[in-house]
């Protein structure tokens, strides 16, 4: 009795991705090392931190104990040897399967990010389709589900919804990471501003060790810009993010820049050129947008042409038709010309959703088309871009200011 109720605090800790999960999962696979379920969940928690011989080496293990155990525990450990694997258009058309035998399966839940992770549009709306029916299953009481669906809401812009399920979901389960940052992704929609983040300092306090701690700082330092207490922004880059990363460092600095703000500690330009160049360092084409933002915060104009010609010469479209021409108008705005960057951000259009990532993440390819039109001379047209930001979000000091005449403030790199 005992290892059960161990096994599903662990499966509860995992669910809410807290920082409690990883000892409990540790500690369930020592109770009971042929649980086959149980190393497939701690493969999944850790699995980024695995070489690739040890990764395969507990997933073969977890899959045949898992199969002795039966045939959902199997399809189980199988999703989680495609997902840890990035096999993402695999893993999202097992769960299919898997959620047609096993209807509304929490475990399996946890890897649903799949469809989102295929970069396929296609495979994004089955995706949302199928937290919709697992949740509608599910029930309106099963945390879990709530909290995906929130997730799912907050990413198709309906974000009155997704805030309502976001505090549903919290308020059956107040520890619920995904419920807390899908609340993030609503408020930011909303432009919130202090509220968003006192909640999510006093949601950390409780758990420092969260897995989403830094993201969720970050979405504090987001709303920190959102009502102009920049101070705090940087201070959370400096302190909150690691040097590792760069993507949601250069995030933070990119906006601060294009709202006429110093920059929190910035990135080296030579760890970026080394990301891009080793293995796998323009795998994800959101991954290496990231890292163009890093060196367009260190005013790398060359560097970032040099990857734009990259991205030119690549087999993949999207890194073609949409990555080339982004990261180009980030080479021409560090350039200090604008009108460039107009034209090549005005042509793209919607297609820069293929940029990856999702809405509030993208959402800074529109800052920055907004504030090349301000210093264009077009401040009409780059009113009428933000204009459904700056209609429907309480704070939006940061939108003011891209819209303000003003220099963009000189980096290191340029001065």
């Amino acid at each position: 009795m005992a290892g059960a109720r161990g096994a599903e605090q662990a499966v509860g800790e995992l669910l809410a991705l807290s920082g409690r999960a990883l000892p409990l999962l540790r500690a369930w696979v020592s109770r009971d090392p042929a649980c086959g379920v149980a190393r497939a969940l701690l493969t999944l928690a850790t699995g980024d931190r695995l070489g690739d011989a040890v990764l395969k080496e507990q997933l073969v293990i977890a899959h045949r104990d898992a199969l002795a155990a039966g045939e959902r525990e199997a399809s189980l450990a199988y999703a989680v040897f495609l997902h840890t694997h990035r096999q993402y258009r695999l893993t999202a058309d097992h769960l299919v399967g898997h959620f047609a035998r096993w209807p509304a399966d929490e475990m399996a839940g946890l890897m649903v990010g799949a469809f989102s992770a295929c970069g396929d549009p296609a495979y994004r709306t089955q995706g949302d389709d199928l937290v919709e029916r697992q949740a509608a299953t599910a029930g309106p009481d099963n945390w879990p589900w709530t909290a995906w669906l929130a997730a799912t809401r907050a990413e198709q812009g309906r974000v009155r919804e997704a805030h309502e399920l976001a505090e549903r979901a919290l308020a059956l389960h107040p520890r619920s990471g995904v419920a807390a940052h899908a609340l993030a992704h609503a408020e930011h929609e909303l432009g919130t501003g202090p509220g968003t983040i006192g909640f999510l300092d006093q949601w950390l306090a409780a758990d420092p060790q969260a897995v989403q701690t830094r993201h969720l700082n970050w979405h504090a330092a987001l709303q920190s810009i959102a009502c102009g207490d920049f101070s705090d922004a940087r201070r959370r880059a400096d302190t909150a993010l690691a040097r590792t990363d760069v993507g949601m460092r250069a995030a933070t600095n990119w906006r601060l820049l294009l709202a006429g703000q110093e920059p929190a500690g910035r990135s080296d330009p030579a760890q970026v050129r080394e990301l891009l160049a080793a293995p796998g360092g323009m795998a994800e084409i959101f991954h290496t947008f990231n890292l163009a933002l890093a060196l367009a915060v260190e005013a790398a104009t060359d560097d970032l042409h040099a990857l734009a010609r990259t991205a030119d010469a690549d087999d993949r479209a999207d890194y073609r038709e949409v990555l080339a021409p982004v990261v180009r108008a980030l080479a021409e705005v560090t350039a200090g010309r604008p009108r460039a960057a107009v034209g090549l951000l005005t042509a793209l259009g919607e297609q820069a959703e293929r940029i990856g990532g999702v809405r509030v993440e993208r959402e800074i390819i529109q800052d920055t088309l907004a504030r090349a039109l301000a210093d264009a001379g077009e401040p009409a047209r780059a009113a009428g871009l933000l204009r459904h930001r700056t209609t429907t979000r309480h704070h939006h000091t940061y939108e003011n200011l891209l819209l303000a005449p003003h220099p963009l403030v000189t980096t290191a790199a340029s001065s």
